[in-house]
């Protein structure tokens, strides 16, 4: 059961912020995150809640603060003038800028990188959020703010693209049917037309229409027969699933993050030469262009809106095995 208490906060601050913060228990926060130096201020209109959240909820990352991370907003105060006013999404990783990885481009690869409503920067479950103007990009009118909050899981689908040269005659298997499996689903079909999604909840599967192969439970069969399997399952047994798919020196694609602390048998993997890839945040250009152009569509994947006061209802909503996006309003 979670319970939200009233923070208050001193009343000379210039703006009062509601905000859903985490510290093992959840509570209903008035603070407000002054921007850091060289960083926007942006007053967020929608907000998603994705698996990593629900995670983080049983114990992921052992973070405290500010939760979330999909978002959509305006920016309210910038030191570059024209990003006032502009409606705006944001990459999540805020990295050093010295280290070697930022140097070469990689800042979510930063070792003291910071990561909205993950890791030691407060996030998006909030009325404001603050991150750096070169994190941020501005969307297009032709994209609504819903669609909007499925930029960030969209542009970490279109990351496996990036890691794996995909062959259209490969046979692709996706494991999972929620939030982040659906996205993933939609891009490989873009090079890869052979392609089969195995999950657990015949509503879901049966959203995905004609076009895409479903199959509940794994057969004999489809052992090893796949060239790819990409693992988005958000359970400790996807992993397993996963790699029963994956042909002899096929490629495994490992996309969720578990708070379980089991360790999962790799025996399989090594016996089959098995190319295991780990798979996490992507560029934003190729997922705002996939939703400008309706190449992905997410639509179908929307589910309710609550209030950021009824968080605990939301929380409830999303962790039901039918629903795919929920949203959050501040």
């Amino acid at each position: 059961m979670m319970n939200f208490t009233i923070l208050k906060l001193d009343q000379g601050t210039a703006f009062i912020m509601k905000a859903v913060y985490f510290d093992g228990d959840i509570n209903y926060d008035d603070s407000y995150p002054d921007p850091k130096p060289g960083e926007s201020l942006v007053r967020v209109s929608l907000a998603g809640i994705c698996g990593t959240d629900l995670e983080i909820l049983d114990g992921y990352m052992e973070y405290s603060g500010i939760l979330g991370h999909e978002f959509v907003g305006v920016v309210e105060r910038s030191e570059n003038p024209s990003l006032v006013g502009k409606r705006v999404v944001g990459e999540i990783n805020v990295g050093c800028e010295t280290c070697e990885s930022c140097k070469s481009g990689m800042s979510r690869h930063c070792p003291s990188r910071t990561v909205l409503g993950i890791l030691k920067r407060d996030g998006a479950f909030a009325e404001f959020l603050s991150l750096p103007e070169k994190n941020l990009h501005v969307i297009p009118d032709s994209i609504t703010d819903k669609q909007a909050v499925f930029v960030e899981p969209l542009a970490a689908a279109f990351e496996i693209r990036a890691q794996v040269s995909l062959q259209p005659q490969w046979n692709v298997a996706v494991v999972g049917d929620g939030r982040l499996a659906q996205l993933v689903l939609q891009v490989l079909r873009l090079w890869c037309p052979n392609i089969t999604c195995f999950g657990k909840h015949q509503s879901k599967l049966e959203s995905l229409g004609k076009e895409i192969k479903t199959k509940i439970g794994i057969t004999k069969n489809d052992e090893q027969s796949f060239d790819l399997a990409v693992e988005a399952t958000g359970s400790s047994s996807g992993f397993t699933d996963a790699i029963k798919l994956t042909k002899p020196r096929g490629i495994l694609v490992l996309k969720s993050t578990i708070a379980s602390r089991a360790s999962p048998d790799l025996t399989l993997a090594v016996v089959n030469e098995i190319t295991l890839v780990g798979s996490r945040c992507g560029l934003f250009k190729p997922a705002i262009d996939a939703l400008a152009s309706r190449t992905v569509r997410v639509d179908s994947m929307m589910d309710a809106v609550f209030p950021l006061r009824e968080f605990a209802k939301a929380v409830n909503r999303a962790k039901m095995p039918d629903t795919l996006k929920v949203f959050l309003k501040p």
